[in-house]
């Protein structure tokens, strides 16, 4: 396509500024809904290179929009910046090392994952000025990915009503279009409120709560057999009920999250799961409050996109790795088992390749492999929106996500390389769908194909809001 190796020039201009930026985040990680000083150094990069920028972007105090340009097509940049607990670890070393303090840790990478979003973004805004073209660009910071919900509750609010295509990358071992599988998800509270009591001398008089969610957890083990084969549910223990055995506990609060391939199949499998906490409530006299927290749709795909964003991966060739990266992936590959890394060949669809500790290959666009699924609030703007996303290398392979090994390799040389790449594949292909009109009209008649014949509508109640947080006043 005429003009890529501008655009690649562009970010190379930028790249150190970036590099630097995603450093900062991983140095100061935030968990959902709480990232204030990452947003806040997201913001200072969209002033100084020039953006408009509105803060609060729905409502959520850790959203912004920076946007530049003036006139069509307008082209989204989706970025991220939220880190996950409990998984602290220091940079560059291969053996668990937690740093002190809150135990947070990037984790899943998002520290570049913004990082790289907003050097394509810039680096677009200076191919339409440089050019003189028509075209708005727009840098969408998104926080919350890991479980809140963010980009849901944004498509919500209309912020992406008038967007012609969103672009994004997610950081991975293996570079790769997305395959665009994801799993719709739903979040919700069980909350259980009984009658404490003595609990030697007056047992008779108690209702546990406890009692309650240990039986809901019982009742949903059984459930799992029932289920559609790709379907998840898990749960994690918000209260039970307090230390003290020799007291009948009277709340207890356990949370599930609720997956399925739809969210038709999720929204029925969500009220199997509620009608087991019915009965638990049942069982043990107690009362039940259910709250939703937060829920995403599943991806839909974009094939003209898809194939846009495979074609700049194969222009640029893999991503470039030196011996010292290679080095210091071996020793992270070392940390592994045999199943996690060939795991990562079956999850893309390709032969185990031995003794190869970083990626120097791009999957096929063609290529199946087996179905591995999370889930994503990308997938509701893929609903709303031609929407596609690029994985790129940027640790060793088989490196499982959301692990220390992920944290220790976030500032290392491949998280560097990787996120350059990413910015290079989104910003090459948003100059494609300005060049090429026939491209994004192809894109939206793949999405409406798509969507004519599912009806959706959000996954998250009206009633719920964004569990946001309060800006820290020492901020």
């Amino acid at each position: 396509m005429q003009n890529t190796a501008r655009i690649w020039d562009l970010v190379d201009e930028r790249r150190e500024a970036y590099e630097a930026l995603s450093d900062r985040v991983w140095e100061m990680p935030e968990i959902a809904y709480t990232e204030f000083r990452s947003a806040a150094e997201h913001r200072k990069m969209l002033d100084v290179e020039g953006f408009k920028i509105t803060d609060e972007a729905a409502g959520i105090p850790t959203a912004l929009v920076g946007e530049a340009g003036q006139g069509g097509p307008i082209i989204a940049f989706l970025g991220e910046y939220d880190a996950l607990p409990g998984l602290s670890q220091k940079a560059g070393i291969a053996e668990p090392c937690p740093l002190p303090g809150n135990g947070y840790g990037h984790g899943c990478g998002h520290n570049m994952l913004g990082s790289a979003a907003l050097l394509a973004a810039t680096a677009f805004k200076n191919y339409l000025a440089e050019n003189g073209l028509p075209g708005t660009v727009r840098y969408y910071g998104c926080p919350a990915e890991e479980g809140g919900a963010a980009k849901a509750f944004m498509v919500r609010e209309g912020l992406f009503e008038d967007v012609d295509a969103a672009i994004t990358w997610h950081p991975a071992s293996i570079t790769r279009v997305d395959d665009a599988k994801s799993l719709a998800n739903t979040r919700i509270d069980f909350t259980f409120t009984g009658r404490a009591s003595h609990a030697a001398a007056a047992p008779h008089l108690g209702r546990s709560a406890l009692d309650a969610v240990e039986l809901m957890n019982v009742g949903v083990n059984y459930l799992r057999e029932h289920v559609p084969a790709d379907s998840r549910i898990h749960y994690a223990m918000l209260d039970s009920g307090g230390i003290a055995p020799n007291v009948v506990q009277a709340k207890a609060k356990v949370r599930y999250a609720i997956r399925s391939r739809d969210i038709v199949g999720m929204k029925a499998l969500n009220e199997r799961v509620i009608k087991v906490a019915q009965g638990a409530a049942m069982m043990t006299e107690t009362s039940l409050d259910i709250k939703v927290i937060s829920a995403v749709s599943n991806l839909l795909g974009n094939t003209p996109l898809e194939e846009a964003m495979y074609a700049n991966m194969h222009r640029l060739g893999p991503v470039e790795f030196n011996e010292l990266d290679r080095a210091f992936a071996k020793e992270i590959q070392d940390t592994l088992s045999a199943e996690d890394i060939s795991n990562d060949y079956r999850r893309v669809g390709v032969p185990v390749r031995e003794n190869l500790p970083l990626c120097d290959f791009i999957v096929p666009l063609e290529t199946e492999g087996e179905a591995m699924l999370g889930s994503t609030d990308v997938g509701d703007v893929s609903w709303v929106t031609p929407t596609v996303q690029a994985r790129v290398a940027t640790h060793a392979i088989g490196t499982p996500g959301h692990s220390w090994q992920i944290t220790a390799q976030g500032k290392a040389g491949p998280a560097h390389k990787g996120l350059v790449y990413a910015a290079k594949v989104m910003a090459g292909t948003a100059v494609d769908l300005l060049q090429d009109r026939q491209l994004l009209e192809s894109a939206k008649e793949d999405l409406r194909k798509r969507t004519e014949q599912t009806p959706h509508e959000c996954p998250i109640p009206a009633d719920v809001s964004a569990p946001i947080q309060k800006r820290p006043e020492t901020l």
